[in-house]
């Protein structure tokens, strides 16, 4: 959580920096088309893209992993949609 703290000279508040949760920031993994059971922790069931509210990613690692999964995508290494549509 982001806590508020006061500014020893006035009333005005600055935020308390918060712990990094990214795996990629982190060093853990690196992103790579070919790793499709790493890239599908980021899809839903449907197949779909999860936000980085839910996967915890910061947005700039949010916005190479999307470019990575389009290119599994294209290249066959994950589905498109799973599951049946209605």
């Amino acid at each position: 959580m982001v806590g508020k703290t006061k500014n020893k000279r006035g009333g005005k508040f600055k935020r308390a920096r918060v712990k990094q949760n990214c795996p990629f920031c982190r060093g853990e993994w690196q992103l790579h088309w070919t790793q499709s059971e790493k890239l599908q922790q980021f899809l839903s069931v449907r197949g779909r893209i999860l936000a980085k509210v839910y996967t915890g990613v910061c947005a700039k690692h949010q916005r190479r992993l999307t470019e990575t999964i389009k290119q599994a995508r294209h290249l066959a290494q994950l589905p498109f949609v799973t599951g049946r549509e209605s």
